[in-house]
């Protein structure tokens, strides 16, 4: 029978339910004494609730414990005028709190649950007794029972209703704080205001965070395979159908686990930095986008370094290759490969012919037409540094 069929069914017969005078009295004397049973026994039988009734939440468990039994109580033995608040409101609002009061404690609702499923059959048995006690007969018997169970359904639906709310409050709450933190850490707010912001959010700070660009339909798996106090920062303006993760710790080692976790996923990983100065690894994960390489920019720091100022590139590439101005084109390009190999493989002329797939007599010639054209300068320390900067990355390579 469905949930809500069961609620219609107690409130059915809670309204047509007469409890006999002496029966409700006895049963009212009776909830104090059942209501301590039912702590009772949840504490003993619900692992999560063995330190849950000290201090003020144990006191509110207790209420209420108390103001559902009499709730109850006030429903099968009050007369309701059409349009009143029926007795048991005070009792629902009741059950909704507590709901949300577990939530905030961490319990989580399959324990409220179980908690509601163990006092609930305490409670009855306090009641059934009593009642049996005072004569009650079998037919009203019946009809109690099944008001009592439907009650006891309606009530801890409510509370659960009560606890995925506050979850889903303290959820949202959490990550607004949570996003608070990374922002601040990507504008380059004062350490205070970061410190304050981490503390709100109750957020450890970690030694090291590490910048990780994962396209947005990524997230959720990669979420998964990294720290639970990983960062995020969405709707970045310069990250297009992306998200930016703040992992905490993954320097040394553990920066090889997260390179191999995000493996296949079209992932930037940026730097381990001191987390205030996290902002510096997004920014080289930023240029490693625009670049296109690969997964670690750690990889990737001689091209890194050297488009680092684009325009700084262009001019020394201009200066340094000066000699080759007057040259034709396609003389002028065979030549700049040539030494470019020359640097590398600092002068040996099988490497070189071998990396530009050249007989090595072609590697003779051309070198000599180069060493015409820059004369003594290719023996100076000063001349190869800016060769060597100026080539450091293949000719026609995006810049």
């Amino acid at each position: 029978m469905r949930y809500e069929q069961r609620i219609v069914m107690a409130r059915r017969s809670a309204a047509t339910l007469v409890l006999p005078p002496e029966v409700t009295v006895a049963l009212r004397a009776a909830l104090p004494a059942a209501a301590d049973d039912v702590v009772a026994a949840v504490i003993e039988e619900v692992p999560s609730y063995t330190d849950a009734f000290s201090g003020p939440m144990g006191e509110t468990i207790r209420s209420a414990v108390r103001l559902a039994l009499g709730g109850f109580l006030s429903l099968v033995s009050e007369r309701h005028g059409t349009g009143r608040r029926t007795p048991t409101a005070p009792a629902i609002e009741g059950a909704y709190q507590l709901g949300r009061g577990e939530a905030r404690s961490g319990r989580s609702s399959e324990a409220l649950l179980s908690a509601y499923r163990i006092g609930a059959q305490v409670a009855w048995e306090r009641l059934a007794a009593v009642a049996l006690d005072n004569g009650l007969d079998a037919a009203t018997m019946a009809a109690f029972a099944q008001a009592v169970w439907a009650y006891i359904d309606e009530l801890s639906a409510t509370s659960v209703a009560g606890h995925g709310d506050e979850s889903a409050t303290a959820g949202r709450v959490r990550e607004r704080l949570l996003d608070r933190i990374a922002q601040h850490l990507l504008t380059g707010a004062p350490e205070a205001t970061v410190v304050a912001a981490a503390e709100r959010a109750e957020w450890s700070p970690p030694t090291t965070l590490t910048a990780v660009i994962v396209p947005e339909a990524q997230v959720g798996s990669v979420l998964q395979l990294v720290h639970t106090s990983t960062l995020q920062a969405t709707d970045l303006p310069e990250l297009e159908a992306a998200v930016l993760l703040l992992v905490p710790d993954m320097d040394g080692r553990r920066r090889t686990a997260l390179l191999r976790a995000v493996e296949g996923r079209r992932c930037l990983v940026g730097p381990a930095r001191p987390w205030l100065a996290v902002r510096s690894s997004y920014d080289r994960a930023l240029r490693a986008q625009e670049r296109g390489l690969g997964v670690d920019t750690e990889a990737h720091l001689p091209e890194l370094v050297l488009t680092a100022d684009l325009e700084a590139l262009a001019d020394l590439r201009a200066a340094a290759l000066a000699p080759l101005a007057g040259v034709r084109p396609a003389s002028a390009a065979k030549l700049v490969e040539t030494l470019r190999a020359w640097l590398l493989h600092q002068g040996r002329r099988d490497d070189i012919a071998a990396a530009l797939f050249v007989h090595p007599q072609t590697v003779r010639y051309r070198m000599a037409q180069l060493r015409e054209l820059f004369g003594d300068r290719l023996e100076d320390p000063e001349t190869v540094l800016a060769l060597t900067i100026a080539l450091g990355i293949e000719p026609g390579t995006k810049s």
